[in-house]
């Protein structure tokens, strides 16, 4: 873990939230995994994203995987928990009961409930950032139908509403049209599998799927694309990338949890609707797994 200019640069990991044989959450399983992935030099986690199943969580749940998450973190060590709901106004009390928890910024998709126009995504924004925190924007418009565009972004910073942007849309374009529009933005890596691009574009950070099972290699692979040194970069890059491109894919969090068991950590089942892999997928991941780990990622 290095020392980092604000509290959403670096690699923050995109946690699993480890289920028990029932389903339940297990709140002690996270916290090992927090400390751990600490230990292994990434710089913070975002709990309750898409990949930690907020979705299927208690609200009970999704305040203790928060606390559980803030209590487990090392000094320096940041906490940006997703705080994404169907209304302004449950996404603007998560940001307050994360705020109240101790962390020091949160990420926040567009509405999701329907396609939302230009004034209502404003509002959305507008409303969540009146909580007091640092707000880092979340563009996934293959699953929230709300694409963030460059004018938008650029917009929204402008009036204060967000620090930075999780960029998902794998289009490395992006970057340079946001940056050219509002340059103080920062943008995020938010596809795993186009990390090397845009951090040599320029993102300060990468908010990440694959470190839950590889930490690691990919800080290692992180730092060294930041700091220009491609030579190391390049050949880890292309060694993980059948596993990062998972990150895109709809079974996303089957596949990464699978990889956690696959090298020794815990990655265990899924809440319904996720199926598990079919039998191809599990192969595919399994193999390109065992495959880095021959190699020597960890």
């Amino acid at each position: 873990m290095q020392a980092r200019q604000k509290p959403w640069h670096g690699v923050l990991v995109a946690t699993a939230l480890p289920m028990d044989d029932r389903l339940g959450v297990d709140l002690d399983r996270y916290a090992e995994h927090v400390r751990w992935l600490a230990a292994e030099g990434c710089d913070g986690v975002t709990p309750n994203g898409s990949l930690g199943e907020y979705q299927t969580l208690t609200d009970s749940e999704r305040r203790s995987v928060v606390r559980a998450a803030v209590d487990a973190a090392p000094d320096g060590f940041t906490v940006m928990p997703g705080v994404a709901a169907y209304g302004a106004a449950e996404a603007r009390r998560w940001a307050e009961d994360a705020a109240e928890a101790g962390c020091a910024t949160v990420m926040l998709l567009p509405p999701n409930a329907y396609r939302a126009d230009e004034r209502a995504v404003i509002e959305h924004y507008r409303e969540v950032a009146n909580a007091g925190v640092p707000v880092v924007a979340y563009n996934n418009p293959i699953d929230t139908k709300v694409d963030l565009t460059p004018a938008l972004l650029a917009r929204l910073h402008g009036e204060g509403l967000i620090v930075g942007v999780k960029e998902f849309t794998g289009d490395v374009r992006r970057l340079y049209q946001i940056a050219e529009l509002a340059p103080d933005l920062d943008v995020l890596a938010g596809s795993d599998d186009v990390t090397l691009e845009l951090v040599l574009a320029g993102a300060p950070g990468w908010i990440s799927g694959y470190p839950n099972a590889l930490p690691r290699s990919c800080v290692q692979m992180f730092n060294a694309v930041a700091a220009g040194d491609l030579a190391t970069a390049l050949p880890l890059y292309r060694l993980l990338h059948p596993l990062l491109r998972w990150d895109s894919k709809t079974e996303f969090v089957q596949a990464i949890k699978l990889s956690m068991d696959i090298v020794g950590r815990y990655g265990g089942p899924c809440r319904p609707p996720r199926a598990p892999l079919t039998d191809e997928q599990e192969r595919i991941v399994r193999e390109a797994t065992e495959k880095a780990v021959a190699a020597g990622c960890r």
